[in-house]
């Protein structure tokens, strides 16, 4: 019978995505609130760039292939780094299963920005590996396709994620678009959601976060409003305010995953279905901020490692519900798009000519997150907004 896992190895990630020299996109911004968290972060970067590529003039810098990701692994597996550093049959390590061997090191895998289907098809043998040398190792996938109707990414990645990683995945955390793309349904209501979170469900995927959701008539071109969406006051009113932006969680319990796969496979009903796969399911809005920010996802994704490692049935992480994770995300995202917007405001407003290339480069610059500046708000989350339960 395999043993627990000490807190030490639930507490490492192998972390691949993109990485640039200026700014906070991949793993420039998912490093820091994880090692903030106390997470110890092995970093493999899919491409090492200048700045992120939304930047007029340009960048420079290189792309990891397939090949060259499986031989980083394969020397961190021939110098022992992806196994437990304690001997064989050491009694009191925790992390040894039932034969006395060495088990996986690794106990959580984060993936990001990945963008050729090589890459992708090379992470995914990863992830078997990792899985395989330490079975209660989790996969956190943001499913970085693109945002607001454009891809960033061939669009033939979009089935590889459906056929191979998907299935892996124990954690997915796309956008409205990433969702969409992945379900085939277009989110214009809570319904749609819950619809589209079942179908990644089913294909094994436990826990959705959906990380930004615009529903039709938050959309208004008035000045934003940049206080705090009201708390409804009894925490049932599920209805999209004006100039809000949603974010959806819904997991289905872990203990079920096996059966109700079964029960798909053999075409067992809906309803009954649906009894067997327990799921729970929150709504949170934020206010929409002005301006264009990147890595916020990035952010987000490795915030939801952090906050729910040690998720099971009732609770997660500190005794915090699914719900009170969302608010904390939600406070804690909030924040530092705030912060970075108050900070962009005050640049932009010493810019004169917004015509000239270098006058461009900067106004994209004043809106880099500014995620160091946000620490206390990773390690206090503000508690601004409330989840609501859906039944």
């Amino acid at each position: 019978m395999e043993g627990e896992i000490c807190n030490e190895y639930k507490r490492r990630v192998l972390s691949i995505q993109s990485h640039v020299v200026s700014g906070y996109v991949g793993n420039k911004a998912a490093v820091f609130p994880l090692q903030l968290l106390g997470f110890d972060v092995d970093i493999i970067n899919s491409v090492d760039f200048s700045n992120h590529t939304g930047y007029p003039n340009g960048w420079e810098g290189s792309v990891m292939d397939g090949d060259t990701l499986l031989k980083m692994v394969d020397g961190l597996e021939r110098n022992g780094l992806l196994l437990s550093d304690f001997p064989e049959g050491e009694e009191e390590f925790c992390g040894k299963d039932g034969d006395g061997a060495r088990i996986g090191r690794i106990g959580n895998v984060l993936t990001g920005y990945i963008g050729s289907e090589s890459f992708l098809h090379s992470v995914v043998t990863v992830v078997q590996k990792l899985k395989a040398l330490n079975p209660k190792c989790r996969y956190v996938c943001d499913p970085v396709l693109g945002d607001r109707g454009k891809f960033y990414v061939p669009p033939e990645l979009v089935d590889i994620y459906k056929k191979e990683v998907l299935p892996l995945a124990d954690v997915i955390t796309p956008n409205q678009f990433e969702i969409e793309q992945l379900t085939g349904i277009d989110i214009q209501t809570i319904a749609d959601a819950q619809n589209a979170c079942r179908i990644l469900h089913n294909l094994g995927v436990s826990l959705v976060l959906i990380t930004s959701i615009i529903f039709p008539g938050t959309e208004i071109n008035d000045p934003i409003d940049n206080t705090m969406v009201e708390k409804p006051g009894d925490g049932t009113e599920a209805t999209p305010p004006p100039n809000s932006i949603g974010m959806f969680v819904s997991r289905r319990r872990t203990q079920q995953k096996t059966m109700c796969q079964t029960m798909q496979q053999q075409n067992i009903d809906s309803e009954q279905e649906q009894h067997c796969c327990e799921e729970e399911q929150y709504v949170l809005y934020t206010p929409k901020l002005p301006g264009f920010f990147t890595g916020t996802g990035d952010v987000c994704a490795a915030l939801c490692l952090g906050w729910t490692a040690e998720l099971n049935d009732h609770v997660v992480d500190d005794g915090l519900s699914l719900g009170d994770f969302l608010e904390k995300l939600a406070g804690t995202m909030h924040a530092i798009v705030q912060r970075t917007a108050q900070n962009a405001l005050k640049k932009q407003s010493r810019y004169h000519d917004d015509s000239s290339r270098g006058e461009k480069s900067r106004k994209v610059s004043s809106f880099e997150l500014k995620l160091i500046q946000s620490r206390d708000d990773i390690l206090q989350p503000p508690r601004s907004f409330r989840a609501v339960k859906l039944q």
